[in-house]
């Protein structure tokens, strides 16, 4: 061999050596998808790799096809290469590799990209045990379930930082497959929000729909929201309604829990009124699964904390059962406040409780258990005592224990009065008589007013009193009537007999000076009535009585006249009580009592034969003022 040509042989074999040096030193391609790796269903996709500048080509390889399978330039500046894929199908799920030739070879290749495509089967359940609404630091496990016979569960975490969990399935007792991810401690630190896919073993790639996203709720201390219906807590079977749940604190969002659902809509909060957030969740038409207890809660969007829980509603739907029950009411449905009403709810079916609704009303119906009773299955609701409260519309309802959220139809409506006072409403009225309230008051003012008249009258016979104590025996010739008053029979005045005949003397002299002034037993005073002759005329006596131990008066006199008359027995008296001062002890004297009636009657002209002269008179309503001289 020349040593030219052996020259050129070292040559070659040294550039070949260096070569390879430089490919094994050039860094790794970086591959990755966008909008990313899981694709749903006939989406597009962009598979991306990545190398060093200077790069000629890139190459795309797919395991388990021959290689390569798909190979692009360079894009400017020259260190990029794109895969598109316009209709995500199976075929193209799987793991990919890229490469890229560079002006010193090939480089090596990539990490893998694992391509999905989802929507391949009907998408799984995921529900939290026991509850999506959990404590802060509880534990909670997701379960994922399929009625395809999936062999395997992912779930995934959505957020930041995203995760994820493979498990093989178990097969359960009604023949689904499920996987169960245990998650441990909960806290309100970040959301908690979760999907699963089931895929078999042989296509890892080829994913189901994703299933429903599930949120975990971490209830917080802030203000409770509440929560209302505006159709009431009964609705009827395909009934439209809906939740609102609402709040002073101003919240974004609202949450609702279903008792034993794993639902747990949510609702962007709106504001009414400055102060004021709510969110609407309408749940018609109604049907079976919307009865239950339900609860709300209120959150901020840039925090994953929730406030505590609202009050809880029930829902209860009517129509689900057959039979209709009665409702009746005793003693009617026409009662005064304060009397004692029963209703009485009655089924013909086997029913264990009886729920009664008032419409309109707010609160949760009253609930009794049934008893056997006659034939029937019956509840008795008592209202003691009644009042205003009680007006309105009644409905009863037949449930049963197992699901007492599942009501029969409502009964025929029962509308209910209270009305008046107890004992019953006062009859219309009919005419002056019927008016007792009026008649009354008028009867108090009169009597009220001719106290004033006799006031003057009663202090001058309580002056005569004390004086007489001071008289003498003698007293008694001394004394003489007014004058122009006729002098009565002692028989007449209808005098006890007494000891003093001092003071019997001067009753003897007023009962004839009051006496002279009556045409009869009573004076009637005017009144409106009287001028009527067709109506019933009432008539007012004015009677004083004054009486000293034993000794009892009747007078019945004009006040006016009266008083004049004895104003001047007054006058004279007066210059003999300063003649006859201090001959009687007053300790010894017995004490006076003064009485001041005023009789108000009503008096009736009739042509009928007129009552006998004899017997007692009937009794009247009367109205006194009496006064006591002591």
């Amino acid at each position: 061999m020349t040593p030219s040509l052996t020259a050129l042989l070292c040559l070659g074999l040294s550039v070949g050596l260096r070569t390879q040096e430089q490919a094994g030193n050039l860094p790794k391609p970086t591959i990755w998808a966008e909008p990313g790796s899981v694709i749903p269903w006939g989406s597009p996709v962009t598979i991306w790799c990545q190398g060093t500048r200077g790069v000629r080509e890139f190459r795309l390889d797919k395991e388990g096809s021959s290689p390569p399978w798909d190979t692009q330039p360079s894009l400017e500046p020259g260190d990029k290469g794109k895969f598109s894929i316009s209709y995500m199908t199976k075929s193209y799920a799987g793991r990919y590799h890229c490469y890229y030739l560079s002006p010193t070879g090939w480089a090596k290749s990539s990490g893998p990209l694992e391509l999905v495509m989802t929507e391949a089967h009907s998408k799984p359940t995921l529900s939290a045990l026991p509850s999506p609404v959990v404590t802060s630091g509880g534990n909670v496990t997701l379960q994922c379930g399929s009625w395809q016979g999936l062999d395997r569960f992912i779930l995934t975490k959505e957020g930041e930082p995203k995760s994820s969990w493979t498990l093989d399935a178990q097969r359960g007792r009604q023949g689904q497959t499920q996987a169960l991810f245990p998650m441990g401690r909960v806290t309100p630190s970040h959301r908690w929000t979760f999907r699963c896919h089931g895929f078999y073993r042989d296509t890892p790639q080829v994913w189901s729909a994703p299933s429903d996203p599930l949120e975990l709720l971490v209830p917080g201390v802030s203000g409770k929201p509440s929560l209302l219906t505006l159709q009431g807590p009964v609705v009827a079977s395909g009934q439209s309604l809906t939740l609102q749940c609402r709040s002073d604190v101003g919240y974004d969002r609202f949450a609702l829990s279903q008792e034993g659902r794993q639902a747990l809509p949510q609702r962007p909060g709106r504001q009414p009124q400055a102060g004021l957030s709510q969110a609407d969740f309408p749940l018609g038409p109604v049907t079976i699964t919307h009865a239950g207890r339900y609860i709300c809660y209120g959150g901020h969007n840039l925090s994953s904390e929730w406030s505590a829980p609202s009050d809880p509603l029930d829902i209860l739907v009517a129509g689900l059962f057959p039979d209709t029950p009665s409702l009746s009411v005793q003693p009617g449905p026409l009662v005064a406040s304060g009397e004692n009403v029963t209703l009485l709810c009655q089924s013909g079916s086997t029913r264990e409780i009886f729920l009664l609704s008032k419409e309109g009303a707010a609160q949760p119906p009253l609930r009794l258990r049934s008893k056997y009773r006659g034939g029937h299955f019956q509840a008795e609701f008592s209202m003691s005592p009644v009042t205003s409260a009680h007006n309105g519309t009644y409905r009863c309802y037949s449930s049963l224990s197992s699901n007492p959220y599942l009501l029969s139809h409502a009964s025929a409506p029962l509308e209910l009065a209270v009305s008046g006072p107890s004992g019953g409403p006062s009859p219309p009225p009919t005419g002056p008589s019927s008016t007792p309230g009026l008649k009354w008051y008028l009867n108090v003012l009169i009597g009220v007013s001719v106290a004033f008249v006799l006031l003057p009258l009663v202090l001058l016979v309580r002056h005569r009193g004390q004086s007489r104590r001071r008289k003498s025996a003698q007293g008694e010739a001394d004394f003489h009537p007014p004058a122009g008053a006729a002098d009565p029979e002692p028989k007449d005045t209808g005098l006890q007999s007494s000891s003093c005949p001092a003071a019997a003397a001067q009753d003897q002299a007023l009962y004839a000076a009051v006496k002279d002034t009556q045409p009869e037993d009573g004076v009637q005073l005017d009144h409106p009535q009287n001028r009527q002759d067709a109506d019933p005329q009432e008539g007012t006596n004015a009677q004083v009585n004054h009486s000293r131990s034993r000794l009892r008066r009747g007078v019945a006199t004009s006040p006016s006249s009266l008083s004049g008359r004895l104003l001047d027995t007054k006058d004279r008296q007066a210059e003999e009580d300063e003649q006859r001062d201090g001959q009687a002890a007053a300790s010894e004297a017995p004490q006076d009592v003064t009485y001041a009636q005023l009789n108000h009657s009503t008096f009736r002209r009739e042509t009928a034969t007129p009552a006998p002269q004899s017997g007692e008179p009937p009794e009247e309503p009367s109205v006194y003022a009496a006064l006591a001289v002591r």
